[in-house]
C-alpha cells in the first residue's frame, strides 16, 4: 500500500540522485589537461656535471584522473643512459627522492605514463618537480631538468 511518507522519501531520493549527478558534473567540468615542459642540461645538476647532453620533457597531467602522460627526448650524453626519473618535492638547486621512475630510459624518446598521488600532484602543479637522467659516467645525474607550466 502507497503511503505519503513513500512519497516524502521518493522525492528525497530523486533530490538527492540529482545533487550527485550535479557534483559529478561539476568536478567532470572542472578537470584539466595541464601542459607541463622541462628543459634539461647539467648545469642543473647538483652539483652541476661538465655533460653536453641537453634534453626536453613534454608533459600533459589531467587533474581529474591524475595521470600524466610524458615524452622525454635527449642528445649528446656521455654514454647511454642508465636510467630517468621524475624526482620531488624539490625546488631548482635542491634534490630529493624519485617519484616516478621511467621504464626504458635508455632509449629516446622515454614514453610513458603514471597515475600520481594527491601528495606527487601537488609537488608537480607546485613546480617542486624535476626530471633527471642517470648514465655510468655521471651515475647521480647527467642532465637535469624542473618540470614548469
Amino acid at each position: 500500500m502507497y503511503t505519503p511518507f513513500d512519497s516524502q522519501r521518493s522525492r528525497v531520493l530523486l533530490a538527492l540522485a540529482a545533487a550527485v549527478a550535479l557534483a559529478g558534473g561539476v568536478s567532470a567540468a572542472q578537470a584539466e589537461m595541464v601542459k607541463l615542459k622541462a628543459n634539461m642540461d647539467a648545469k642543473q645538476e647538483v652539483p652541476p656535471t661538465a655533460s653536453k647532453g641537453s634534453g626536453t620533457g613534454e608533459f600533459t597531467f589531467d587533474t581529474a584522473s591524475k595521470k600524466l602522460t610524458y615524452t622525454v627526448t635527449y642528445k649528446d650524453m656521455s654514454g647511454p643512459v642508465t636510467a630517468g626519473h621524475i624526482h620531488g618535492p624539490a625546488a631548482p638547486g635542491a634534490n630529493a627522492g624519485v617519484e616516478v621512475p621511467f621504464q626504458n630510459a635508455g632509449t629516446s624518446p622515454i614514453k610513458g605514463e603514471a597515475t600520481l598521488t594527491d601528495a606527487q600532484a601537488a609537488d608537480l602543479m607546485g613546480g617542486k618537480t624535476y626530471i633527471n637522467l642517470h648514465t655510468a659516467e655521471n651515475k647521480g645525474g647527467e642532465i637535469r631538468g624542473q618540470i614548469t607550466k
